[in-house]
């Protein structure tokens, strides 16, 4: 079967839309077919379908590669395969007539996208794939074009569309194979600025004949209508499907809204979808200056005072709704000054939105990292006090303690004045003060993670003082935490392996960021690494508490004792919530293990 689909697409007035066959408008809305019965649960899970996707919206949770980009979608709205269409000079959303041609060759198993502004067919496809149709297409199937903004206002038509299909057969007769093509014109499409390519004729040169795995192309001209039908795969759907799968995310999103109101009566301001949305220019895939744990945060500009805010938007799932309502509900009753403000929040149209401070200088991460000129380090002495200000007040200034979880460079903010703003609560729990936390499956980052979380899944606020440390490491030396293959050689890829070995050679200042020239008082700096290697400490009861490490950032208490060599803990096997196959296989030869075989228990285990 060699099948091939041509078709353009521009702008379009719902007003002028002209329909075919049982597509129709129902309250303002496109449907692809008339009300039909809903397949129960079971059948509904099997149905499949094969798209072509013209995505103009990034999405994390479907692992778009960005907000423009053709992909091949087989069942599952998660392409297999995708392209940027920036190398093409195309844009989605650039309001021009877009060509695109689908082909698909079942002799060679090759499926191309090819897609230009003109009206002639590139030489090359922007998008080739190897795969056979016949695991994934059935005799019968729904064939049309479906369309979803997700929250979004865009406006796309198909201006036109052909589709052509001829058959060779190994055995039979040598008459032309029979070839069907199908051409839609949009009377309305006056955007159209040249004639559509034509479809292939009839007379076109065959393939070589192949053999068939589907039987349908072995039967006669009826069979070949229904293969013709099948291969039209591009953006096609079962419509049932459609209509099942919505009807259970409507249902579910009228039972989360009422919960999610219940919950956030008290919180700060709310903001309606259409401010956020035009704030935010529709959540343009340009304006996502970053994400978090569990959504992608944008740059907006409030219409109704031009304030500039960054909105955190959920990922489109249960796990991430969860977690940004348990954000919610713990940041929008924190008030600190060296915590990210929350302005408000969202929930319209199956939306979860926060509305955030922006903070103009960006993250800690990018300011270490990524910046033109280095940090100089009287700010970084500053940040540092600042998050030990914010974490000393979230475990033990509370009403109910708060642990953060996810403690690192790229979750603290800095603001004009290079004030830091913890933030990113996505992960945070609260806790009674002196209750022994739940054990969870471990959450954040390698490297800012301290060894018995990684190894119990219990978070307690010496956790958090562990991140804290790796940070305060990260800040004087200029080095990530783990620095896997980028390490110089005989260096440490591990930065608190490399800390520890300097403090024992006794020259702990070797580790202060080369970028600095010098520019900082030894005293300063050997008491921040000091610091630094004391909230690292692999025993957690060893660990000084947030409060005391502001004291000593400020000079109103010494540094504990830091021993030379880094000490070595153990932990008893009853309370280890992973295995230490699993532990060792997750951390891709970054941890280092010792054990006992006279002890229920590992010893020496480095897992900082």
């Amino acid at each position: 079967i060699f099948s091939t689909t041509e078709f353009d697409f521009g702008t379009l007035s719902l007003t002028s839309l002209k329909l075919l066959g049982d597509a129709h408008l129902s309250n303002g809305s496109v449907r692809l077919t008339r009300d039909v019965e809903v397949p129960d649960s079971g059948a509904g899970q099997a149905l499949g379908f094969v798209a072509v996707e013209f995505d103009t919206l990034m999405d994390v949770e479907y692992k778009d590669i960005n907000g423009n980009h053709v992909g091949l979608d087989l069942n599952s709205v998660v392409s297999s395969q995708a392209a940027d269409l920036g190398g093409l000079d195309i844009d989605l959303k650039s309001g021009n007539v877009i060509n695109s041609w689908i082909e698909y060759d079942s002799s060679f198993g090759v499926l191309n996208i090819s897609i230009s502004y003109s009206n002639l067919k590139p030489k090359n496809p922007i998008l080739s794939v190897s795969l056979s149709l016949d695991q994934y297409v059935n005799d019968f199937m729904y064939v049309g074009f479906s369309g979803s903004t997700q929250g979004s206002t865009e406006v796309h038509s198909i201006e036109w569309w052909s589709f052509s299909s001829r058959s060779g057969s190994g055995s039979g007769p040598t008459s032309p194979p029979p070839s069907t093509a199908t051409t839609l014109t949009n009377p309305t499409a006056d955007s159209v600025k040249s004639p559509p390519p034509l479809p292939p004729s009839s007379s076109s040169p065959s393939p070589p004949s192949s053999s068939c795995h589907n039987q349908l192309c072995r039967e006669g001209p009826g069979a070949v209508a229904g293969v013709v039908t099948a291969g039209a795969f591009f953006l096609a759907l079962f419509a049932g499907a459609l209509i099942w799968v919505y009807s259970k995310k409507f249902k579910h999103e009228n039972k989360l809204g009422q919960s999610f109101a219940s919950e956030i009566i008290k919180s700060p301001k709310e903001f309606t979808y259409k401010e956020l949305k035009a704030a935010t220019r529709c959540f343009d895939a340009n304006r996502i200056i970053g994400h978090g744990a569990f959504g992608t945060v944008y740059k907006g500009i409030l219409p109704e005072n031009g304030d500039i805010v960054a909105v955190k938007r959920c990922s489109h799932n249960s796990q991430g709704k969860n977690e940004f309502l348990a954000e919610l509900l713990i940041i929008g009753t924190l008030r600190h000054r060296n915590l990210v403000r929350l302005q408000g929040w969202c929930h319209e149209k199956g939306e979860i939105l926060l509305v955030y401070d922006l903070m103009p200088k960006g993250s800690l991460d990018k300011a270490l990292f990524e910046a033109k000129t280095p940090l100089p380090w009287p700010e970084r002495q500053k940040i540092l006090l600042g998050v030990a200000s914010a974490l000393a007040y979230l475990h033990q200034e509370c009403d109910r303690q708060v642990i953060h979880r996810d403690v690192k460079t790229s979750n603290i903010m800095l603001d004009e004045a290079y004030n830091a703003k913890l933030g990113d609560f996505g992960l945070a729990r609260q806790v009674e003060h002196d209750k022994s936390p739940d054990a969870t499956v471990a959450a954040g980052t390698m490297g800012y993670l301290a060894p018995e979380y990684l190894l119990t899944g219990r978070a307690t606020d010496k956790t958090d003082v562990f991140s804290y440390g790796a940070v305060v490491l990260e800040v004087a030396s200029g080095r990530r935490p783990i620095e896997t293959g980028k390490a110089p050689a005989r260096v440490s890829g591990n930065l608190v392996e490399w800390v520890w070995g300097l403090h024992k050679e006794g020259k702990l200042l070797t580790a202060a960021d080369a970028k600095l020239e010098g520019r900082f008082e030894e005293s300063a700096m050997r008491r921040v690494l000091l610091v630094g290697l004391a909230c690292s400490h692999p025993d957690p009861l060893a660990r000084p508490t947030m409060r005391s490490v502001v004291q000593m950032l400020v000079g109103e208490a010494e540094v504990p004792m830091v021993p030379r060599t880094k000490p070595s803990t153990s932990f008893s096997t009853s309370h280890l919530l992973l295995t230490l196959q699993d532990s060792v296989s997750d951390y891709n030869g970054i941890v280092t293990i010792s054990s006992s075989s006279s002890e229920n228990s590992y010893i020496g285990l480095d897992l900082v």
